[in-house]
């Protein structure tokens, strides 16, 4: 069983200011798998002490010296990247193929891009007479979630080091471990004293005193859309810069062509992915009202080949992550036939033969409305709900009566088309026919948060711009 008693503060493992601790449940067994120490409000400040402290000096480190630590970050990674899958499979069921894959391989890209775009990043720019100069914002808190541990902690420590600042890391109780192991790497990179910090715990304990202290300058949160309004509260009278990447209900248009089966298909194998537990996940697929019943029997077919168990052996698909995580899909799933969806196959309770462990049967609905529950509220499990469209504008106006607006998806032969039909999709983040990048800007509209992250765009939140006006007055003349 693991235990990790100690806080990584001022380039140090220690104790906390009184040791309480968090068990962490491995999903798969129900057993705990492991121990943390819960900090609080003395620990964090601590840790924000020590990130202040050393915010002065790494700030004023050059481009080619930070450089040189994120490479040396990208060894160590490189070399512990066995011992983080391992973690996510153990601390929130990732299947072993996904943990080792892209679970962590997301980490080593988001690491690597960040250290091409410091390379030729515009830090000063003249302007005629003044200087725009991009600087450091300063000491950031930074809150992780449980679902995409290494993607989370990667899109905001490495660009945090990379503009040169300072931060203190929170990762999520249920999701502890990858967090640790990424403290040790950092330590074993030589990040220097103070420049990385991390408590570990709850909201309560460490989000809250984090989130609203005095000394922090900015916080970069993941997570559900009740908890971001929340940080956002506790960071209000300090006027620090608070970005979000919350909650998602993305829409997946599958257009009206050959390609349809196969779209459909690829559509319920990507809801699967993670077990569902993805903000950005198409969870709303849309699909030609005339073609409903095509779409319902591919899709089960789909759904009932995704195989699931064991994390630890060749699946498709592991528990969801925690206790609360299975009630809350279970509800959803019976909201779902409560309001007369049809149920195409899945439902509530676990599969055959997984009498223990947060398993949920991979789940689809079909004759969806965009006003039952589950078309309106993140389920944050695998469930895809298929709704019906008369055409391409009853199919945009569907996708975009959502409070949420982090991703969409557009899938079909007709590039053209597919292409219009992304323009009009209000999210910040919209897929065509499966494309992927690690320079796209990642981030929301709506109650699905504020600011981006990956690649460039993920350094501007964190740092300021500055003006100096009259710096080259024989420019102006």
């Amino acid at each position: 069983m693991r235990e990790y008693l100690k806080f990584y503060i001022g380039g140090q493992w220690t104790d906390p200011a009184e040791l309480r601790t968090l068990d962490v449940v491995n999903p798969a067994t129900e057993e705990v798998c492991g121990r943390v120490a819960a900090g609080s409000a003395a620990d964090v400040d601590r840790a924000v002490t020590a990130a202040r402290k050393a915010f002065a000096g790494w700030a004023a480190t050059s481009r080619e010296d930070r450089i040189k630590v994120l490479q040396n970050i990208l060894e160590e990674y490189q070399r512990r990247s066995g011992d983080l899958a391992a973690a996510l499979t153990e601390e929130m069921g990732a299947p072993a193929g996904l943990a080792g894959g892209f679970q962590v391989g997301l980490g080593a890209g988001h690491l690597t891009r960040a250290i091409e775009v410091l390379e030729s990043f515009v830090f000063e720019e003249q302007r005629g007479a003044t200087l725009v100069v991009k600087e450091p914002i300063g000491v950031c808190g930074l809150i992780t979630p449980w679902n995409w541990p290494m993607n989370q902690i990667a899109v905001k420590v490495f660009p945090a080091l990379a503009t040169g600042c300072t931060m203190v890391l929170k990762p999520s109780e249920k999701s502890p471990f990858t967090g640790q192991i990424m403290a040790e790497i950092l330590d074993a990179a030589g990040v220097p004293a103070g420049v990385f910090n991390l408590v570990q715990g709850d909201g309560a304990g460490v989000g809250v005193p984090l989130s609203s202290h005095p000394e922090v300058d900015m916080v970069s949160f993941t997570g559900s859309t009740r908890a971001g309004v929340e940080v956002a509260k506790n960071a209000a009278p300090g006027v620090k810069r608070v970005t979000q990447e919350l909650g998602g209900k993305g829409p997946n248009i599958i257009l009206d062509d050959d390609a349809f089966a196969a779209n459909v298909r690829a559509g319920v194998v990507d809801m699967m992915n993670n077990s569902g537990q993805s903000c950005s996940a198409p969870s709303r697929m849309l699909v030609p009202a005339a073609r409903m019943e095509e779409a319902i029997g591919v899709a089960r077919e789909a759904a009932e080949q995704t195989t699931v168990g064991d994390p630890t052996s060749d699946v498709a698909m592991g528990p969801v992550a925690s206790a609360a995580q299975f009630e809350k899909v279970q509800g959803l799933i019976q909201k779902g036939i409560d309001e007369g969806a049809t149920l195409v196959t899945g439902g509530t309770g676990r599969p055959d033969g997984l009498a223990k462990g947060f398993y949920v049967k991979p789940t689809v609905f079909a004759n969806v409305t965009n006003d039952m529950t589950i078309a309106r509220e993140e389920i944050f499990g695998p469930v895809a709900t298929i709704l019906g469209y008369e055409d391409l504008d009853h199919a945009v106006e569907i996708a975009n009566d959502t409070e949420y607006g982090l991703a969409g998806y557009v899938a079909g032969t007709d590039l053209e088309q597919a292409r219009a039909v992304a323009r009009r999709i209000r999210s910040g983040w919209v897929v065509v026919n499966g494309g992927f990048d690690f320079d796209c800007p990642f981030g929301g509209y709506k109650k699905s948060g504020n600011g981006r992250e990956w690649g460039e765009f993920g350094f501007h939140d964190y740092l300021e711009t500055k003006g100096i006006l009259g710096y080259a007055p024989d420019a102006a003349s």
